[in-house]
């Protein structure tokens, strides 16, 4: 068994309480944000899954029910009750897929959203003046870490979605 110099093992140390850190404010961000998101739901009159599916629509619509289902991770039965919901309360439309007739693509309603997103104002306005803080070097780092982040969560919930 090899010893590490005393310089180096700091160098361990101090590398492994970053990591520590990095996973426990991430940890801590994904509460806030489900807090978050848990109070704009009730004002909007939303339920969590129905502002996921909503802010899925929004960033990548429109969508068909079965792409919708599978990007929220939901079974596509399910997703009709919340389609249903999202509609009565005025937040999406459903229109024929220009590509096809037949089927049916989901839309937000653009006017809604933006009721919406007003609720999420004050964590904008903190995130702009934050990001002004850093350099644009460190704007890429952080950008390409929350890249990095996504994916490795996205893998994650595939992975488990896979298992029995």
């Amino acid at each position: 068994m090899t010893s590490v110099p005393p310089e180096r093992a700091e160098e361990i140390r101090e590398r492994q309480h970053l990591v520590g850190e990095i996973r426990d404010s991430v940890r801590e961000l994904r509460i806030q944000l489900a807090r978050l998101n848990y109070r704009v739901g009730t004002r909007a009159e939303l339920k969590d899954v129905d502002l996921d599916c909503l802010d899925i629509v929004d960033a990548h619509g429109p969508l068909g029910p079965t792409d919708l289902a599978r990007r929220l991770g939901v079974h596509p039965a399910t997703i009709t009750g919340i389609l249903d919901r999202l509609e009565k309360g005025g937040w999406i439309v459903r229109e024929r897929d220009p590509s096809d007739r037949r089927a049916v693509v989901v839309r937000a309603v653009r006017e809604r959203y933006g009721d919406l997103l007003r609720h999420y104002s004050g964590l904008s306005q903190a995130m702009n003046s934050l990001l002004s803080d850093y350099s644009d070097a460190e704007l890429k780092v952080i950008a390409d870490f929350m890249r990095r982040t996504t994916e490795a969560g996205r893998a994650a919930t595939e992975e488990l979605a896979q298992t029995p």
